[in-house]
């Protein structure tokens, strides 16, 4: 892993701490191996993968098809996409007409924006600094609705607990684990250990202790 990413996994001078450190202990505990972890640069995940430096990448990674063969994806652990976040009138971009949409500027957020700007009547755009400062907008009611990344959204709104939104997803970016695409039985451990913790509670609680 690239161990700079918080929640997801931080490194310290003695520790490391995050969603997937947990994560990744608990299907150790499962599958009944001990999990050591290797911090690199997030550009040599894939090349310590493929060199056998490492058996399994858990790194905020997004499935991504042009690789499926060589490696192999568990089933995803998170969903990092975009949000549409309001007190829970306007579920759809498609709810959006005549209405106001805060985003972030020149995030992927306003590349979404645009391009459903080409597909349904117009609303009003708010473009703002940072996701936070969107979802602010929306929360003092000088907009309708945000745009934002579905981990600004749930830590906004984890220490907000007072204001009732509610979000729903707009576009999926799927975090996974990944293994090599010639080991199948190290996959199939893997993904039976993660199916288990799903089951069980075990990531929807995670999920809640970190996001």
């Amino acid at each position: 892993m690239d161990a700079s990413y918080p929640p997801f996994a931080v490194a310290t001078a003695d520790d490391l701490f995050g969603l997937e450190i947990d994560l990744a202990r608990a299907i150790g505990e499962r599958i009944g191996l001990p999990v050591r972890f290797v911090n690199l640069g997030f550009d040599g995940l894939f090349d310590a993968l493929t060199t056998d430096q490492v058996d399994v990448l858990i790194s905020a990674l997004p499935i991504d098809m042009a690789r499926i063969g060589a490696v192999h994806y568990t089933q995803p652990y998170f969903n990092a996409g975009l949000v549409l976040i309001s007190d829970g009138t306007y579920t759809t971009m498609r709810d959006l007409p005549d209405r106001r949409l805060a985003y972030e500027y020149g995030s992927t957020a306003e590349s979404e924006v645009r391009f459903w700007l080409r597909r349904i009547q117009p609303f009003d755009l708010l473009p703002l600094e940072t996701p936070d400062a969107a979802l602010e907008a929306v929360r003092n009611g000088d907009a309708d609705a945000a745009l934002v990344d579905a981990i600004t959204a749930r830590l906004y709104l984890r220490d907000r607990a007072e204001w009732n939104a509610n979000y729903s997803y707009v576009t999926d970016t799927l975090y996974a684990l990944v293994t090599r695409g010639d080991r199948p039985d190290v996959a199939a451990r893997i993904d039976a250990a993660l199916a288990e913790l799903f089951a069980d509670g075990t990531v929807a609680a995670l999920l809640d202790r970190w996001l």
